[in-house]
């Protein structure tokens, strides 16, 4: 038995730490979308999660683990996306400081988001190397924790809480559909998913635009992504060495759908389910679609793993869709 991140009893610690303080979000179904699925589809809702993304579960979940005298000192994170609000808000619910490194060029909507939780925001310059530095200062300065977006143990734990919440709410599941970009949500999912019914199928969502995960286990070892470019903006980053391992061994398989397909699943999702969701949220059904299951009555589990999306981008996105 190969030892990973975190193990299901970790993660049910996790869900019990959490649970008060995050959303039980909802499952949807729609038919027309089943039926264009070729299975019984199933929406896990996390866009409604709060921050508008499954992100706040694993922030949650460490940021509630830290001790009275690490937590008194802060957490410090580099992000530009949900796990910088998720982390802000986080830190805020349990009344201590929050550092979170941006770069110079993130929209001013995310920062106002961050900073409208509390939370300091150090601007960088938009590379790594930057975040990454900046961030290491920052712990220097203060004593804060540092919090990884993704390749985290308690972060993956807090993002499996999502597996556990599908099989409470959908049974005889055959099938688990999530997104993946560093892997944190879809290495918990495998490794909750997996510890509960060795049989069940787990596969990652990719955007052919940032697919490390797809050639990473295709060649068997990790292959770090580079100069990504997908609508799917959630998606850009690499996998870690915490969350590698887990999608090597327990992901079934990484379905690649490119940034077409990402908006017409995410304008069908819109439009027949009433389901606000960002392009990586839309990449689980996009995949669905193009897998072929054993039949109609397939019981799949899509992840919408987010719904931040500003409204003038989703109508221009799905003008270009329509153009094509």
């Amino acid at each position: 038995m190969n030892s990973y991140a975190t193990d299901l009893s970790t993660i049910y610690e996790a869900y019990e730490r959490i649970k008060n303080v995050v959303h039980r979000t909802p499952v949807q179904t729609c038919r027309q979308l089943s039926r264009h699925g070729g299975a019984d589809i199933h929406f896990k809702c996390e866009n409604l999660q709060k921050v508008g993304a499954f992100k706040y579960r694993g922030a949650s979940n460490v940021v509630l683990s830290l001790s009275d005298q690490q937590a008194s000192a802060g957490v410090v994170t580099h992000s530009s996306g949900n796990h910088a609000q998720a982390l802000a808000l986080a830190a805020e619910q349990r009344g201590i400081p929050a550092h979170i490194v941006m770069p110079s060029n993130a929209p001013q909507v995310k920062q106002d988001a961050v900073a409208g939780y509390g939370a300091r925001i150090i601007l960088c310059e938009p590379t790594l190397e930057s975040r990454e530095t900046t961030a290491a200062a920052i712990v220097a300065e203060t004593d804060a924790t540092f919090i990884h977006p993704y390749n985290h143990a308690g972060i993956i734990s807090g993002q499996a809480t999502v597996a556990l919440e599908l099989f409470e709410q959908v049974s005889n599941l055959d099938v688990i559909i999530a997104p993946v970009g560093g892997g944190g949500l879809l290495s918990g999912i495998a490794i909750a998913a997996k510890a509960i019914n060795p049989a069940i199928r787990i596969v990652g969502a990719e955007p052919a635009g940032a697919d490390d995960a797809f050639r990473s286990k295709a060649s068997g070892q990790l292959i770090a992504q580079t100069s990504p470019n997908t609508v799917a903006d959630g998606l850009l980053t690499s996998l870690g060495d915490l969350t590698w391992p887990v999608v090597r061994d327990l992901v079934d398989e990484i379905v690649v759908v490119d940034d077409f397909q990402i908006i017409s699943a995410m304008k069908l999702i819109m439009e027949r389910a009433k389901i606000l969701t960002e392009p990586s949220g839309a990449v689980s059904y996009a995949a669905a679609v193009k897998i072929d299951f054993e039949s109609a009555d397939t019981s799949v589990a899509c992840v919408i793993s987010g719904g931040n999306m500003n409204l003038s981008r989703i109508s221009e996105l799905i003008e270009n869709c329509r153009d094509r």
